[in-house]
């Protein structure tokens, strides 16, 4: 019997193209970081405010991702897709052509939000493209690769463009990508229409978009106010307060934003929860490694990106080619455990940084663990979160799964800063004042590496939950009941 996919002879351009659009939401969320400095004396922003040019995509980003999940199920996959590229088009030239930060702000939140859209249509489409196990795992082995590795390849991508021409090119470089990505998508991309009779859940909409965004923001403010400002706790309990009320809405909602049945079946759950914990642990890498590089090891900007390639080169090849080859003979839990086991080994690697390090021998092999570990997870979170949902839900499991990433991100970021940081504090004091160059490193470094060896304890409870939750059979449909 012929697959869905194989009879589709386009289906591997219309994975390119997929893959073009991913690629660019997932560089957007780093790209612009290297960027900052020259950016704000571009536009002359104050040092409180710089924080907008990240937050702004974040927020939209993570809050309205279910929004854009559902609107892919009810106006139709390729449609959303083509407005999503438009829309982050647009967005990207209007900041990129910012005369002022007010501007590069809204340019960044317009951003997220079609992003919102983007992201969730894209794999849904993926989804729903390939369907013979093997291509199945070929095509989630390149998504995998492009979701895990390319926040490294943004870091690289905006130290060259701000090194070599100016930080106008990390937004203006998403103008070129889409336009042929909306090309690729018209010739190649085949959806069926949206769902007809359906509605938007506008009370969903309201709760689930809001207890995002409150989440999102009192995750990014606890860093610069701390855990106990009432601008990160209010929003935080807000945040809880409106997700709870929007999952007893969607038990009673007649078209629900997010259809709970996603979650009855043991090993969908056990992905989403790997993802988050994942996304947790990960982005410690990110956060402290681009300081590590620059003020504890003097890299500029591009020798900055450069390092954290390996990262990348590790996760392509963990997702394409060994996830993507073990998969349709091997049981999911054992690649995302195995893989979890082997990015907390990197990150214990990675704790025994010290202020004379040297890349090759001592950075060097933790990069490559974490990459490879991510690589082995991610592939298979993928495949095993979006298969056997019902087609008109495929949006929103994609939505659901992109927003755990997110939220995973956010306080993953939040909390190993906060880690970090008191670590940090109390090693000054306990070898008394800083004061020397010299000290003020070593008091960085020991922060960092107590946050990775928080990092490998989430990892580490990454492999276990993947172990005891991910069965070896594909999850049941969605709402179907689940198996034994």
């Amino acid at each position: 019997m012929t697959s869905a996919s194989a009879a589709d002879p386009k289906r591997w351009w219309a994975l390119a193209v997929i893959a073009l659009a991913q690629l660019m939401v997932i560089l957007d969320g780093t790209i612009v970081n290297i960027a900052l400095p020259s950016a704000q004396r571009a536009l002359g922003m104050p040092d409180a405010d710089r924080q907008w040019v990240i937050t702004a995509y974040t927020l939209a980003f993570g809050g309205l991702l279910l929004l854009g999940g559902r609107i892919a199920d009810l106006v139709g996959r390729k449609r959303a897709f083509v407005i999503g590229l438009a829309g982050f088009a647009m967005a990207s030239a209007l900041g990129g052509a910012a005369a002022g930060p007010g501007t590069l702000f809204a340019a960044r939140a317009l951003q997220g939000a079609f992003a919102a859209v983007l992201a969730p249509s894209a794999l849904s489409l993926l989804t729903t493209t390939f369907t013979d196990p093997r291509e199945r795992a070929k095509a989630f082995g390149v998504y995998g690769a492009l979701a895990g590795g390319g926040s490294g390849a943004g870091l690289l991508v905006g130290g060259l463009l701000t090194e070599y021409l100016n930080w106008r090119w990390c937004l203006y470089v998403n103008v070129p990508v889409a336009l042929a990505a909306l090309i690729g998508a018209q010739v190649f991309l085949r959806d069926r229409s949206g769902r007809r009779g359906g509605h938007l859940d506008v009370p969903g909409v309201l709760l689930g978009s809001g207890g995002l965004v409150a989440l999102v923001y009192g995750f990014s403010e606890a860093g610069p106010r701390g855990w106990t400002s009432p601008w990160v706790a209010a929003p935080l309990m807000a945040g809880v307060i409106l997700l709870a009320a929007f999952v007893w809405w969607q038990h009673r909602a007649a078209g629900p934003l997010l259809p709970l049945r996603i979650f009855r079946d043991r090993s969908r759950a056990g992905a989403f929860a790997t993802m988050g914990l994942a996304t947790i642990g990960m982005f410690g890498v990110f956060l402290f490694l681009t300081y590590y590089f620059q003020a504890v090891l003097g890299y500029p900007p591009v020798r900055t990106g450069l390092a954290f390639m390996p990262v990348s080169v590790g996760i392509v090849i963990g997702a394409t080619q060994i996830a993507a080859r073990l998969l349709p003979r091997t049981a999911p839990h054992t690649l995302m455990a195995s893989g979890m086991v082997l990015a907390a080994a990197g990150m214990v690697l990675l704790s025994r940084l010290t202020v004379h390090a040297q890349y090759v021998p001592h950075v060097l092999p933790g990069l490559l663990l974490v990459g490879l570990g991510m690589g082995l997870t991610f592939m298979p979170v993928y495949a095993t979160a979006t298969v056997g949902v019902p087609t008109q839900d495929t949006g929103a499991a994609s939505a659901a799964l992109t927003t755990v990433q997110q939220i995973g991100a956010s306080l993953g970021t939040v909390l190993l800063n906060t880690i970090a940081t008191g670590a940090t504090g109390r090693h000054s004091r306990a070898h008394g004042p800083a004061d020397s160059g010299t000290a003020l490193a070593e008091a960085m470094v020991h922060g960092f590496s107590v946050a990775y060896w928080c990092s490998a304890g989430v990892l580490l409870l990454a492999a276990l939950v993947a172990a005891l939750t991910v069965r070896r059979g594909k999850p049941s449909q969605a709402g179907s009941k689940p198996s034994a």
